[in-house]
């Protein structure tokens, strides 16, 4: 079951998610950046836990920061992106890293980056950022074509930068990432040279593996996409 543990950040008291498979180790890790309907804290929703314990049981350290510490809590969802800023996204997202490196269980030398919805946004850009992650998988992550921040490049913009491989994961019904902007993010990475591996579902759209909302959960795609996002795992990390 995945913990709730608070780390500092800037001399802030942050709720993070935390899991780990049974026993000792050496395991490879994960950060896990959160999908924007965990707005009100990481245990308000249950999609969060869930992916934690999926890849404990699949062998890897997790860790998940809240993302939105440095909002109120009472502000609307929506309102709440609007003020996101790139690099300090980068401050929250290198704190996680830099704790699981420091665990006895992980080993620091395989530690990955995936997300859900914006967070799929901030798996691209932290490969742009950062070059110690070892791999990504961006799922379903809309806007990687604009940043967050003014004066801030894209992450679409540093995809020259990457060094890890990417997977991703898109429905073709969805309009943010619709499969025009997959396309975009594709023909960026093959035209650099990355490694990538693109997987599309016909029959599903946008958080089409999110059960918590019924009209956008489909079980079929759902479960081959967790099928293949373990697989690329296990053979890239």
């Amino acid at each position: 079951m995945a913990d709730q543990i608070y780390i500092d950040i800037e001399g802030n008291q942050v709720e993070m998610l935390v899991s780990k498979p049974d026993g000792d180790g050496p395991y490879p890790a994960l950060v896990v950046a959160q999908h924007l309907p965990a707005d009100q804290g990481l245990l308000s929703d249950p999609f969060c836990t869930d992916l934690m314990d999926r890849y404990a049981q699949n062998g890897y350290a997790c860790a998940m920061p809240y993302l939105f510490q440095r909002q109120p809590l009472e502000r609307e969802r929506m309102e709440k992106r609007k003020y996101m800023h790139d690099d300090e996204v980068m401050v929250d997202i290198t704190a996680a890293y830099d704790w699981l490196a420091s665990q006895d269980y992980v080993d620091s030398n395989r530690i990955g980056i995936i997300g859900h919805c914006f967070g799929g946004r901030i798996t691209v850009l932290a490969l742009t950022r950062d070059p110690n992650y070892k791999v990504g998988i961006d799922f379903w992550g809309g806007g990687v074509e604009a940043p967050w921040g003014e004066g801030m490049p894209a992450p679409l913009d540093g995809v020259t930068n990457i060094s890890a491989p990417l997977g991703g994961f898109f429905g073709n019904e969805d309009q943010n990432p619709s499969p025009e902007h997959v396309d975009a993010l594709e023909e960026a990475l093959k035209s650099n040279g990355k490694d990538y591996e693109f997987t599309r579902y016909d029959g599903a759209g946008h958080a089409f593996q999110d059960f918590n909302r019924e009209e956008r959960y489909r079980k079929e795609q759902s479960e081959d996409c967790w099928e293949k996002a373990v697989d690329f795992l296990n053979r890239k990390l």
